[in-house]
C-alpha cells in the first residue's frame, strides 16, 4: 500500500478486505462495511463511503483508501451527501461517542438529579434534541431513562444494605420527592420500598437489581426465530438460557457481573434489552457488544439482493428473510466452545461444557433458573486441571494454551487490528484448522465474509440442487458470495436443520 491506497489488482493482505470485496460492498451499499474503506473518484476529486446514495464512477476512475486521512492527504475532498468524515470509526464518529460517554458520566454523578435535560445538553455543548438522538443512537436509551434506572439502582442498594429511613434513601439516591421514589421502586420491583425491605429482612436476601431497558434498532426484515433456534441448541448450561422467544445470559464486563434478557419488538424494528447490572459506567461498550452479538448493523435487503443471484440461495432467502449472523458476548468464550466441538453444523457436547462452567465458572449473586454462573475466565482456565470434565488431553492442552495467550495479551478478541492477523494468532497458539478459525471469525468477530468450510451440509445442500461438489468446489462457488459468505453459510446451515 502506498499513501494508504489499495491497488485494485493487488490489495494488501493485511487490509482484511480485497478489492473485489470492496467493490461488492460498494455495489450493495452494505452498511456493515461503512467506514472500513473509502472510494475516491479521480475525475471529481471527491471521496465517499460505500453507502453513498450518489452513483459511483467506473472502476477505472476510482481509488480505494483505507482511511479518511489517506484520502484527504492524496488531495480528495469529502462528499457532501454521505459525509465520509463522520463514518463509523472516524475521529468525528468517535467524537460523538465521546460526547455521549462524557454526558453519561455526568448522569451517573447526578447530572440529571437537579436540572433537566437542557442543562445537561448545555454542559455537553449540544442541543437537548441532539443529545437525546445521540444517546438513543449509541446507547439505546434516552438520558432520562438511564438517569432514572441509575437512581433506582442506588436506592435498591441502600434499601437492602442499610437501615436508613426511606426519606433519606430517596434523596440520597437523587430523587426529588418521596412520591417519585415510591413510583420508581414499585415500577422496578412490583413492591413498595417498605414491603421490599420487610421481605428482605424475612428472607435475608438482597433485592433484585434495577433493570435498564435498551431499545436497539435494526433494519427489517429480522429473522429472530432462526437466531433464537440457533442459540437454543447451543445455550451454555448455567450461563445462557433460551425461553420461548427470549434470550437470557449472565455477563461480565469491567469486573462487574450482571444479566441481560433480549427479545425482538417487530412492530418497532428493534431489540428490547433488559439489562441488570450494578453500574452503567460501561453502558456504551455493552450496547456495542449486543449490536454485534445480534448483527444489528446488517442491511438484509442489500445482502439478499447480492446472494439471490445464486439460484441455490434464492429460495432459501425467500424462506428466511432477514437471517442474521449469531455473534457472541465474549470472543474467548466462543473460541473455547469451538475447541470443545461447537461448529456451524454441530454443537459442543453439553456434558463437558456444563462441567467446565460448574467447576471453573464463577457463581453469580442471586442466581435464577438457568443463569447461575459466569463463563470461566482465561486466568482460571490457563492453570485448570481439565482432565475431570471428560475431554481429551489434546483438547485440554489447546484450551490452556489459548487461555494463557489471552492472559498474556498474545491473542485478543477485540475488533482491533485485522481479522487475518487475529486468526493467524489464534491458529498458531492452539493449532486450529482453517474451518474452526473461520467459525471463530464468524461468531467472535462477527466477520460477514467468514466461511467455515468444509462443512458436509454445504455440499449436501448444493448436491440437492444438482451440483456434486467437493470441499474445494464449494469454496470456489462461495467466492461468488463475497463479501457475505457468512450469511450464505447460515442459509445453507438453517436449510439442513429443517
Amino acid at each position: 500500500m502506498e499513501n494508504g491506497i489499495w491497488p485494485r489488482d493487488n490489495p494488501p493482505a493485511a487490509s482484511g478486505l480485497d478489492a473485489s470485496a470492496c467493490w461488492q460492498a460498494i455495489h450493495s451499499r452494505d452498511a456493515r462495511f461503512d467506514g472500513q474503506f473509502f472510494a475516491a473518484t479521480v475525475t471529481t476529486r471527491v471521496y465517499c463511503r460505500n453507502v453513498c446514495p450518489v452513483p459511483f464512477a467506473a472502476a477505472a476512475n476510482v481509488l480505494l483508501f483505507a482511511s479518511v486521512e489517506a484520502a484527504e492527504s492524496a488531495g480528495f475532498n469529502p462528499c457532501k451527501r454521505c459525509r465520509p468524515q463522520v463514518a463509523p470509526g472516524t475521529p468525528a464518529w468517535r467524537g460523538t461517542s465521546a460526547v455521549v460517554l462524557r454526558a453519561l458520566r455526568m448522569i451517573l454523578k447526578g447530572g440529571l438529579n437537579s436540572g433537566g435535560i437542557e442543562k445537561l445538553a448545555a454542559r455537553s455543548g449540544l442541543g437537548s434534541r441532539q443529545l437525546r438522538r445521540l444517546f438513543v443512537q449509541h446507547l439505546g436509551a434516552a438520558p432520562l431513562r438511564i438517569a432514572n434506572a441509575h437512581r433506582t439502582q442506588r436506592a435498591l442498594k441502600l434499601i437492602s444494605d442499610s437501615t436508613l429511613p426511606m426519606s433519606q434513601i430517596a434523596f440520597r439516591s437523587g430523587f426529588q420527592s418521596i412520591r417519585e421514589f415510591n413510583h420508581a421502586i414499585r415500577s422496578s420491583t412490583g413492591h413498595s420500598p417498605t414491603k421490599l425491605r420487610a421481605g428482605q429482612s424475612a428472607s435475608g436476601s438482597r433485592s433484585d437489581r434495577s433493570a435498564l431497558e435498551l431499545r436497539l434498532a435494526y433494519t427489517p426484515p429480522y429473522d429472530w426465530e432462526s437466531l433464537i433456534a440457533f442459540w437454543g441448541q447451543r445455550a451454555i448450561p448455567g450461563v445462557e438460557f433460551v425461553n420461548g422467544d427470549s434470550y437470557q445470559r449472565t455477563i461480565e464486563i469491567g469486573g462487574v457481573a450482571g444479566r441481560i434478557m433480549v427479545h425482538s419488538d417487530n412492530s418497532r424494528s428493534c431489540l428490547v434489552v433488559n439489562l441488570e447490572l450494578d453500574t452503567f459506567e460501561l453502558l456504551g461498550e455493552i450496547a456495542e457488544r449486543i449490536r454485534s452479538m445480534f448483527d444489528l448493523r446488517a442491511n438484509p435487503e442489500q445482502i439478499a439482493d447480492q446472494l439471490s443471484r445464486d439460484v441455490t440461495l434464492r429460495g432459501l432467502i425467500k424462506m428466511r428473510p432477514g437471517l442474521r449472523i449469531p455473534g457472541s458476548w465474549n470472543g474467548f468464550e466462543s473460541a473455547v466452545l469451538s475447541l470443545l466441538g461447537d461448529r456451524l453444523t454441530t454443537v459442543a457436547h453439553k456434558r463437558p461444557v456444563a462441567a467446565l462452567v460448574r467447576m471453573f465458572g464463577t457463581l453469580v449473586e442471586n442466581p435464577i433458573r438457568g443463569l447461575e454462573y459466569l463463563f470461566p475466565r482465561p486466568e482460571v482456565l490457563a492453570f485448570a486441571d481439565l482432565s475431570t470434565i471428560g475431554i481429551s488431553d489434546a483438547c485440554a492442552c489447546a484450551i490452556r494454551k489459548l487461555s494463557m495467550a489471552a492472559v498474556q495479551g498474545n491473542v485478543g478478541f477485540a475488533n482491533s487490528g485485522t481479522i487475518d492477523e487475529a486468526l493467524i494468532q489464534i491458529k498458531s497458539v492452539c493449532g486450529m484448522n482453517e474451518s474452526m478459525a473461520q467459525y471463530i471469525a464468524m461468531r467472535a468477530f462477527s466477520y460477514p465474509d467468514a466461511f467455515p468450510y468444509p462443512e458436509a451440509s454445504f455440499a449436501r445442500r448444493l448436491a440437492a440442487s444438482g451440483q456434486q461438489l467437493s470441499s474445494t468446489g464449494v469454496l470456489e462457488i462461495a467466492g461468488h458470495w463475497r463479501p457475505w459468505r457468512a450469511y450464505a453459510a447460515m442459509y445453507l446451515t438453517m436449510s439442513t436443520a429443517q
